[in-house]
């Protein structure tokens, strides 16, 4: 059986509209967070971005769920070995229940600091190497790594989980998935991609594998598509574009060109639950162990209680 939670978006949301979104998503009988590491957002409308690790310090208060960074991208902005020590923080504040998603991350977040963007190649060598960081300082032994892209000097993290924090990647691609298999504890995707799932299992692939998606759950499904049309229409936006522009403004004006009808297509909106778990199942069919949902917008008490009451039951 799929194990259901939320997606705590901090593209969206400020920090405490996050936490009472995370209390209230335990109460309404889902099992698990996801949440979103960025600098900015992927639009201006979508209007928040706050700095995620001082928001899983304050959820590791208020709730009990397992939390997965979806994802994080350890190798630009932030150095490894700060990722390590926020990671392994957040795992003792979790009493454990906290998982690393990474990835290989977006120009939007990872330009911020003049560094180059590199191509997509390097990013996943960078990314495999930032894994293999991690992994060295949460064995909580004095660390010193010269690789060809990070360097870490006689560095230990004493403030560790009794167990090694898991480390999921997420992967779209073919190469990207064989990277993931090599080196992750699970893999985190947004498609229900049975393709996918399957490649990652034959390559190895160890580990539960995440997926997610968007809703915008109202009252009236006319009202939710425009909804989720204003807030978000990068989602739809078509080839590596979501990779490579490194500005809100400008995937704004790529946006433009989405209509309505392409974001409703791939966004269920409304408050039919049928779609809601008919979304769900597509996501179970395809061999995945988890999935998260994000309802865009606002109507948050009335999404929490259509899914108590409509969709998580026939998971249950």
């Amino acid at each position: 059986m799929v194990s259901i939670g939320y997606f705590l978006s901090c593209e969206e949301f400020g920090p405490r509209e996050l936490v009472e979104q995370a209390r209230m998503a335990e109460e309404a009988g889902f099992e698990r967070l996801w949440i979103s590491d960025h600098f900015h957002p992927w639009l201006d409308e979508q209007g928040q971005s706050p700095f995620v690790w001082s928001v899983i310090g304050a959820l590791s208060q208020v709730t009990s769920l397992p939390i997965t960074t979806a994802v994080t991208c350890p190798t630009i902005r932030i150095h490894p070995a700060i990722v390590a020590q926020a990671a392994a923080t957040a795992a003792v504040q979790c009493r454990g229940g906290f998982t690393l998603g990474v990835g290989s991350g977006e120009a939007l977040n990872e330009h911020v600091l003049g560094d180059r963007w590199p191509a997509p190649d390097e990013r996943l060598e960078m990314l495999d190497e930032a894994i293999e960081v991690i992994r060295e300082l949460h064995t909580g032994k004095l660390t010193t790594h010269r690789g060809k892209h990070y360097t870490v000097e006689q560095a230990r993290i004493y403030t560790l989980p009794e167990e090694p924090v898991k480390i999921y990647v997420s992967a779209f691609g073919p190469k990207a998935v064989r990277h993931a298999a090599k080196t992750a504890d699970g893999l985190c995707t947004v498609m229900p991609d049975a393709d996918l799932v399957r490649r990652y299992r034959d390559e190895g692939g160890r580990g539960p594998v995440q997926g997610g998606f968007k809703v915008c759950w109202g009252e009236s499904e006319a009202e939710a598509r425009k909804t989720a049309h204003r807030k978000w229409p990068s989602d739809v936006l078509p080839g590596n574009l979501g990779r490579n522009l490194p500005i809100p403004s400008e995937f704004a004006a790529a946006s433009s060109l989405v209509t309505e009808d392409a974001v409703a297509q791939q966004i269920p909106c409304g408050p039919d639950a049928g779609v809601y778990v008919d979304k769900i199942r597509e996501f179970e069919q395809a061999g995945f162990d988890e999935v998260y949902v994000q309802q865009i917008g606002a109507d948050h008490d009335k999404f929490f209680r259509a899914w108590s009451d409509e969709v998580l039951p026939r998971f249950s």
